[in-house]
C-alpha cells in the first residue's frame, strides 16, 4: 500500500490518539475501583449461603435458560441468592446462530467460572479470521494479543451452562411458559406461568430477570421494543473441506455477505446474509437456486465444493437479523439483559459477549446487596446498569450496523463502493488499526473513544484514497458523497445509542447510584457488616452481637 493513500488516516489516528489515551486512562482508574469493590463486599456476602431477608424461598425469578439467563442463575446462586429459573424448553436447542464466542466473552465466561462449559462439546479454537474480498483479495485478521475466540453448536453449549448452574443447591430450574408478570401497586412481584403438563402456577420473588432472548414475549411490558430486521441469514453447516488454515474463521465481504466458523472438529457453520425483512423462501427451492447462483461463486475455492454439498443436503435454515436499541422503563422488582433488552445485527456474532458482559455487571451491583426486597429502591439503584453497559454494547453494536450496511450496499453508488474498498483495505493495514478494530468487535477494548478513532481515520483513508495524489473534480465530488454517506451510517447509530450515556456517562444522574445501606447478618460470626459503598469507595464497619 502506497503510504500516501494512507496519509489522511494517519493524520486522523495522530490527533485521536490523545484523546483516546487520556479516555482510556480514566476508565482504567474506574476499573481498578469497581474490581477493588467486587473482592471486599464478598467478605460480607458469605459464598454460597442464602443471604436474603426476603420472606419467601426465593430470592430472583430468571425467565429464560439460554446463555444469558443459565449463566446469571449460576452467578447469583454462587453468590448466596435462592433463584428460580423458568425455561420454555430444556431439550438441547437447535439454532444457527449463537455459536461464536469472541475473545471477549471468553473472558466474562471466565469471570463466572463458567469456562468449563467448554469442554466435552468439540468446542474449537478461533484464532483469527480470513477477510475476503473481490478480485480474491484477502486479509488475515486475529485477534490482538494472541487471544482467542471459540466456535461451538450452540444448544450443546446452553445444556452445559444449564446443567451447571441446575448442580447448585439453591438454584431451582424447571420448564414452562411465563405468561405474565404480576404486578403489585407499581412493582412486580412475580410471574404467571404454565408447566410443561399444562398446570398455571404463580410464583413470587424479590426480583423478576427477564432474559427470554430476541423473541421475548415480556419485553414490551418493560421497555419501548422498536424492532428492526434488516436481513435474514440463511444457515448451512458444512462438511468435508479441506482448509488451508486451521481454527481460522472467514468474512466473506464481497457482494453477497458470508460468515464461516468452526462449530466442531468436523463441521463449519456458514451463513449468508440475504437483505430484506422478508423471510426467504426454502419449501419451493427458490433459496437453494440463490445459493447455488449467485452465491457459490463468490466463496473461496477451499469452501465451494463443501458448500455445494450442503445444499444439495437440504439442511437450510432461516434467521432474522434483529436490530433493537436498549430502551427500558425502570420498573420497580423487574429487570432485562441481553437479546431482551438489546440485539445488534449478528453479523459480527457480537450478541453473547454483550450478554456475558450484562451478566458479570449484574452479579457486581447486586453483590453489595443482602436485601432485595424494597424494590423502588433496588430499582433506583440499578439504573447505573444501562450507564455502565454502554461501552461494551455500544462499540459491538456499532461495528456491526456499520460493517453491514456498508458491505450490503449497491455498487452502483460510486461513493458507497469506494467506502467498501476503503474499509477492506483499512482492515488489510494491519496493526493498530486491524488489532484496534477486532479489540472493539470482541469485546476486548470496549472503549467508544476508540471506535470514534476507527471510524474517523477509515473515513479519512477512504477520502486520502481519493484525493491522493492528485485530485480531480470528480474525485472531489465523490469524497464529499463519501463523507456525507459516512456520517449518514454512523450519526443515526451514535442517536440511537445515546451520545451523552456512551461518551459522557459521568454526567448521567444514575452513572453514581450508592447500594441501599443494607445490614449483612454474618450469623456463624456473630458479627453484623455495614456497608456503605459509594463508587470506588468502600466502607466496612464491623461491630459484635
Amino acid at each position: 500500500m502506497d503510504s500516501k493513500h494512507i496519509f489522511g488516516g494517519v493524520v486522523a489516528a495522530f490527533l485521536f490518539g490523545f484523546v483516546v489515551l487520556y479516555s482510556s486512562r480514566g476508565r482504567e482508574n474506574i476499573k481498578a475501583s469497581e474490581k477493588n469493590r467486587s473482592k471486599k463486599t464478598l467478605k460480607s456476602s458469605g459464598n454460597g449461603v442464602c443471604r436474603s431477608n426476603f420472606a419467601g424461598n426465593t430470592d430472583v425469578i430468571i425467565v429464560g435458560a439460554g446463555v444469558a439467563g443459565s449463566a446469571l442463575a449460576y452467578a447469583l446462586a454462587k453468590d448466596g441468592w435462592r433463584v428460580q429459573v423458568i425455561e420454555r424448553d430444556l431439550t438441547e436447542p437447535d439454532r444457527i446462530v449463537g455459536e461464536l464466542l469472541h475473545a471477549g466473552g471468553l473472558i466474562k465466561l471466565a469471570e463466572l467460572g463458567l469456562q468449563d462449559c467448554l469442554d466435552g462439546i468439540d468446542s474449537q479454537i478461533v484464532f483469527s479470521f480470513a477477510a475476503v474480498h473481490k478480485d480474491g483479495k484477502r486479509t488475515a485478521i486475529s485477534y490482538p494479543a494472541n487471544a482467542s475466540g471459540r466456535g461451538f453448536h450452540n444448544g450443546r453449549f446452553i445444556q452445559k451452562l444449564r446443567e451447571k448452574a441446575a448442580s447448585l443447591p439453591n438454584v431451582k430450574l424447571e420448564q414452562g411458559t411465563v405468561t405474565s408478570l404480576v404486578e403489585e401497586n407499581g412493582t412486580i412481584k412475580g410471574v404467571l406461568y404454565k408447566t410443561k403438563a399444562g398446570q398455571e402456577l404463580a410464583t413470587s420473588a424479590s426480583l423478576t430477570v427477564v432474559c427470554d432472548g430476541c423473541f421475548s414475549n415480556l419485553r414490551r411490558n418493560l421497555c419501548n421494543p422498536k424492532i428492526e430486521v434488516p436481513s435474514y441469514f440463511v444457515g448451512l453447516v458444512l462438511e468435508n473441506y479441506n482448509l488451508p488454515y486451521a481454527n481460522r474463521a472467514y468474512f466473506i465481504l464481497k457482494d453477497t455477505i458470508v460468515i464461516a466458523y468452526p462449530v466442531s472438529s468436523n463441521e463449519i457453520r456458514c451463513l449468508v446474509d440475504v437483505p430484506g425483512s422478508k423471510q426467504p423462501p426454502i419449501a419451493n427451492g427458490e433459496t437453494a437456486r440463490y445459493l447455488k447462483t449467485v452465491v457459490a461463486p463468490q466463496m473461496p475455492p477451499e469452501l465451494y465444493n463443501a458448500f455445494i454439498c450442503a445444499i444439495d443436503k437440504g439442511n437450510i435454515r432461516t434467521m432474522p437479523n434483529r436490530i433493537m436499541p436498549a430502551s427500558p422503563y425502570p420498573t420497580p422488582g423487574a429487570f432485562m439483559i441481553g437479546d431482551s433488552l438489546n440485539m445488534r445485527h449478528a453479523v459480527t456474532g457480537g450478541g453473547m459477549t454483550v450478554g456475558l458482559s450484562d451478566v458479570v455487571l449484574l452479579r457486581d451491583l447486586l453483590r453489595p446487596l443482602n436485601d432485595l426486597s424494597n424494590g423502588a429502591a433496588i430499582c433506583k439503584y440499578l439504573e447505573s446498569f444501562y450507564i455502565l453497559r454502554k461501552p461494551t454494547s455500544f462499540a459491538i453494536n456499532t461495528l456491526a450496523s456499520t460493517l453491514h450496511t456498508v458491505f450490503s450496499s449497491s455498487d452502483q453508488d460510486p461513493s458507497r463502493k469506494e467506502m467498501k474498498e476503503a474499509f477492506f483495505n483499512y482492515l488489510s493495514l494491519g496493526g493498530a488499526f486491524s488489532e484496534g478494530l477486532m479489540a472493539l468487535l470482541s469485546g476486548l477494548n470496549p472503549d467508544p473513544w476508540s471506535l470514534v478513532f476507527h471510524c474517523f481515520a477509515m473515513l479519512a483513508y477512504a477520502v486520502g484514497r481519493l484525493l491522493l495524489p492528485f485530485p480531480t473534480p470528480k474525485r472531489m465530488c465523490i469524497a464529499a458523497k463519501l463523507i456525507l454517506v459516512g456520517s449518514g451510517i454512523i450519526f443515526p447509530i451514535l442517536k440511537a445509542e445515546g451520545i451523552r450515556a456512551t461518551f459522557l456517562p459521568a454526567t448521567m444522574p444514575a452513572y453514581c447510584r450508592t447500594p441501599p445501606v443494607q445490614s449483612i447478618d454474618d450469623r456463624e460470626t456473630g458479627y453484623v457488616w455495614f456497608d456503605s459503598n459509594t463508587r470506588g469507595n468502600n466502607v466496612f464497619i464491623l461491630l459484635r452481637l
